[in-house]
């Protein structure tokens, strides 16, 4: 099979794969379409997250890619709960079900995360993090990893499941009860637009949201936030106090990586409320610790999708109680890859979410 794998930093190129073998409990995917994250830019330009044999994944012979949905093409043994044809979102990570982070269900806080590339049978498995990834034709996955995909949505629409997914996962942490609280998101970028649509599926109530760019806030809108602020025009912590009774909100769900996001965050919520920071920063980040302190505030840090989350954000799907397609702008066909990275690095043309194609 044709893939795309990982050169020097910021270099992919097309070779030839082996078309890999299903397991016991596992399916061969045919890949249908992949949305480009902002993970897999970070991991082909500086090499993290993503963990081949304990290093940086440069020259390893590695495919990125990790939100993907397929069509399942062979199934490995004993596996009767799916079948050939079936349309399916995979979840990115399968924990090694051994280590104790696993038995707990946090399978994206695997302990054997990255320790074993090439040998299936024992560790952590992340698909475009530490396993071959998505940007190639086929691809092993556990059926644990498995979510339906409606049957009424494209297959660009369907890659967002996963994204979706990871929104669902913030708001879990965050005790998942926001219903008729009041929610902040900073950043609006995929994640961040879908913290919105899910939020407001789940009634959250008001729903901020800040970024420094029109055209992103205009798509939270349409989502579902009732309230957007351009950062670079508005002082958001006046406008949030003026607009919710001069109180902080309940929640915050922090998606720009920026070194400043979480001080501020720590301004924008109220006395006793949670904080999740949903995005990476590439910076180290200053804040102000007697602040969370004094004001009971709890901090929590996600990754990826845990919990199964892909599965009920498909369900809320299912029943249009969320619709993901807003964030999606660019669509090219996977051997444009390249150009396609490129448009989602520099967002040419507005792009947010931009989803490659198996022809």
């Amino acid at each position: 099979m044709n893939a795309w794998v990982l050169g020097n930093p910021g270099e992919v190129f097309t070779t030839t794969k082996p078309i890999p073998k299903p397991g016991n409990a596992e399916v061969l995917i045919k890949i249908n379409a992949v949305a480009i994250c902002a993970t897999d830019l970070e991991i082909i330009h500086h090499g993290f997250p993503a963990l081949i044999d304990g290093e940086l994944p440069f020259n390893k012979n590695f495919t990125p890619g990790h939100e993907f949905m397929g069509t399942i093409a062979e199934l490995g043994p004993n596996v009767d709960e799916y079948n050939i044809g079936d349309r399916v979102a995979v979840e990115i990570h399968a924990g090694c079900g051994r280590c104790s982070r696993c038995r707990e269900g946090m399978y994206t806080s695997c302990h054997n995360y990255g320790k074993n590339y090439g040998n299936m049978n024992k560790g952590h498995r992340a698909n475009g993090y530490t396993t071959d990834g998505a940007f190639t034709e086929y691809a092993v996955n556990h059926i644990n990893t498995l979510v339906a995909v409606p049957k009424d949505l494209s297959n660009e629409v369907a890659t967002l499941i996963v994204t979706a997914g990871t929104a669902m996962y913030a708001i879990d942490t965050i005790d998942g009860l926001i219903a008729g609280q009041s929610l902040a998101i900073t950043g609006a970028g995929p994640i961040g637009l879908l913290c919105v649509a899910v939020a407001k599926a789940l009634g959250a109530n008001p729903i901020f949201l800040s970024d420094i760019i029109d055209s992103r806030l205009e798509v939270g809108k349409s989502l579902g936030a009732d309230y957007i602020i351009n950062a670079n025009n508005t002082n958001f912590n006046n406008f949030l106090l003026e607009k919710n009774n001069n109180l902080g909100v309940d929640y915050l769900i922090e998606c720009s990586g920026s070194p400043q996001g979480l001080d501020q965050a720590t301004q924008l919520v109220n006395r006793g409320g949670k904080i999740c920071l949903a995005a990476f920063s590439n910076k180290p980040s200053s804040v102000n610790v007697g602040n969370i302190v004094a004001n009971n505030i709890s901090l929590y840090g996600i990754r990826g999708e845990g919990k199964s989350a892909v599965k009920r954000a498909a369900s809320l799907i299912k029943n249009k109680a969320l619709d993901p397609s807003p964030i999606l702008t660019h669509t090219f066909n996977m051997k444009d890859l390249p150009k396609a990275l490129k448009y989602a690095r520099e967002r040419i043309d507005g792009a947010i979410k931009v989803v490659v194609k198996n022809s």
